[in-house]
């Protein structure tokens, strides 16, 4: 699931609009961060963390980011 959760995120690296991709000002972006979560803490802490953090950006401009 995990792998499936990352081909995904890369799926939509390939399919969102560049302007909503290039909005992000967190460093790294958010899909990158999800990828990293689930890498190091696993399916279900990786995807737990990486909603919190979709949840604190506010498009266009992102959110507060809370290391």
């Amino acid at each position: 699931m995990k792998s499936i959760s990352i081909w995904l995120i890369h799926v939509y690296r390939l399919v969102a609009p560049k302007r909503v991709r290039q909005a992000c000002r967190y460093e790294p972006t958010c899909s990158e961060y999800a990828i990293q979560a689930l890498n190091k803490y696993g399916l279900i802490k990786g995807w737990k963390l990486t909603l919190q953090r979709l949840g604190q950006c506010r498009p266009p401009l992102g959110g507060e980011d809370k290391p």
